[in-house]
């Protein structure tokens, strides 16, 4: 008898434990109302432009605006998603519009909704800047261990991922010629983080900045190597390239003027820094204070909390 008791006692509180979670997950399901489950969604595929297509992420947490550049001879592949199932759903919506087989794929930065969908791709050919390259050497599992824990079910996602060795890495800027159309891929870290990189579709305009510009969302300083300084200098650089599209790691497809937009809010946001940091107050007191100036000044703007993290990298690089 005590030991049924103990067995109903014991189902009892794996019940109340499975509730609680599932409760968690409809808290921080995506605005769409799906249960968490991130991974890039078939059938959705938009034509930006002559040889870009997108597959937008829907604001689902957890998957990146997929890029999808196809020429005469090649196809191009920008951030193909979280784990092997984004990437499987990915290479078949390329297949949708490309019969290209020479393939390649590139990344934004080494953080795991965007990079570890490669595992879909064996044969393509994996090109990254070197900075991207030491990001994923030095910390690229301990953040698909970071992301595993954030849930079960991307625990399950990500549970074979790894990093595919790059075939080639570049320094400052390379040129991709994938047959009537080039892709210019541009180092511009560190912001986000230390490898960020951005891809530039001359021919058609079209500009993926990774987590460097998005619609309406904070930026987000996310490793130790992050700079206000190389961010508005990058801003800057990709605004001259004046493109007619631009299409974020995360959030709405835009056009250029969110790049302009991004750089207003963060040299705002550099210039309130400095000056309470000139009045003698820390950067925490800082923190505190521009997450709730910058709520109201910027009201339809997601994640304000991020302005945290960016007025510590202020504060570390301004004497």
């Amino acid at each position: 008898m005590q030991q049924m008791l103990k067995l109903a006692v014991f189902t009892l509180l794996v019940t109340l434990v499975t509730t609680a979670t599932a409760q968690v997950f409809n808290t921080t399901r995506s605005p769409k109302g799906d249960k968490e489950w991130p991974v890039v969604k078939e059938g959705v595929t938009v034509k930006v432009s002559p040889h870009v297509y997108a597959i937008p992420s829907e604001s689902v947490p957890g998957v990146p605006n997929v890029g999808i550049i196809v020429g005469s001879k090649a196809t191009m592949i920008i951030d193909p998603g979280m784990g092997r199932l984004s990437g499987e759903a990915v290479a078949r919506e390329m297949a949708k519009v490309s019969k290209n087989t020479e393939v390649y794929v590139v990344t934004t930065h080494l953080h795991p909704e965007h990079t570890t969908g490669e595992l879909a791709f064996p044969q393509a050919k994996i090109i990254r800047a070197a900075a991207e390259q030491k990001d994923i050497d030095e910390s690229g599992m301990y953040w698909v261990n970071i992301f595993s824990k954030r849930s079960p079910e991307r625990a399950e996602i990500l549970k074979d991922a790894t990093f595919r060795t790059a075939d080639e890495i570049f320094e400052r800027e390379k040129t991709v010629d994938l047959g009537g159309v080039r892709v210019r891929m541009l180092y511009v870290g560190p912001a986000h983080t230390l490898g960020d990189t951005a891809f530039y579709i001359e021919e058609d305009r079209v500009l993926f900045p990774g987590d460097l510009a998005m619609k309406e969302i904070f930026p987000a300083f996310a490793m130790p190597q992050s700079s206000m300084r190389a961010w508005l200098t990058s801003l800057e650089m990709l605004e001259r390239l004046k493109p007619a599209h631009v299409i974020g790691s995360h959030g709405d497809l835009a056009d250029g003027s969110i790049l302009s937009a991004n750089h207003e809010l963060l040299s705002t946001l550099q210039t309130r820094t400095l000056a309470l940091k000139r009045e003698g107050k820390t950067a925490e007191a800082t923190g505190k204070l521009l997450v709730e100036e910058f709520k109201t000044k910027y009201p339809a703007w997601d994640q304000p909390v991020r302005v945290i993290s960016a007025v510590d990298a202020i504060y570390k690089e301004t004497p």
